[in-house]
């Protein structure tokens, strides 16, 4: 009797498990389809083969040689450590930002790449979807076929929000420091590099700039970036910056 009823419960379990398999990936597959749609919408207006042209024509511009290395490699080492290997997408990322999002019941991590926020900021927008997400990740395979990494952190780099209706390194150097992104100091750039995550409230509070330029260079030692000592020496100008007196 027991025996049979086991059986019957294993196999119960084993059909309701098998169930929501399906249905996930019914859902998985319903969410890429309708991203591939909202993709290729997006691309009819804006095609990736003329965004390199589009975007370097703005008035505000810095080619990649103008970058500060420091800014490129911060920024690397902060918002997108596989950035020079991945394909446009990390999937070790977006499982991390999954379980992530899972537990804390929101869209508050999303693992993107660079290459996925260029296509969010070029092609897309703000608003905070699934399919949405499945787009970009379209969109970032198709830039990183099209375009060199150099490129693409260029276009990144001119296009995403510095705060204080700064869009683009260019226009961020001169707004935060009255100079060229190309005239950046080290702690310029890091103080810069950091404010993308959440421009809106580093822009308008000090305290929390510091501590987000303090994380900034504590990934750019974990990426050997820095030694110790040197982030340490760059921390200090960063406290001294005018801007954060």
């Amino acid at each position: 009797m027991f025996h049979r009823f086991f059986c019957f419960l294993k196999r119960s379990l084993l059909t309701v498990l098998l169930v929501l398999l399906l249905l996930l990936l019914a859902a998985g597959g319903w969410f890429v389809y309708q991203g591939r749609q909202l993709y290729q919408s997006a691309a009819s207006v804006t095609p990736i083969a003329t965004l390199y042209d589009t975007i370097s024509s703005r008035t505000h511009y810095a080619a990649y040689d103008q970058l500060p290395q420091t800014f490129v490699q911060a920024v690397i080492c902060t918002e997108d450590e596989h950035f020079m290997t991945h394909k446009g997408i990390d999937p070790g990322a977006i499982f991390r930002a999954l379980l992530y999002d899972l537990r804390t019941r929101s869209l508050a991590e999303g693992g993107s790449t660079l290459t996925q926020q260029l296509a969010k900021n070029a092609l897309f927008t703000q608003e905070k979807r699934l399919t949405r997400k499945a787009a970009e990740a379209f969109a970032a395979i198709d830039m990183e076929k099209a375009y060199s990494k150099q490129q693409i952190f260029e276009m990144y780099a001119n296009t995403i929000y510095f705060g204080n209706g700064c869009y683009g390194i260019e226009e961020a150097a001169e707004g935060y420091f009255g100079k060229t992104a190309a005239e950046l100091t080290d702690a310029e750039a890091v103080y810069l590099a950091g404010l993308p995550n959440a421009p809106s409230a580093y822009a308008s509070n000090p305290e929390l700039a510091l501590k987000r330029a303090q994380v900034v260079l504590k990934r750019m030692v974990k990426c050997r970036v820095f030694t110790q000592q040197q982030a340490d020496e760059v921390a200090a100008e960063v406290a001294a910056l005018p801007i954060l007196q």
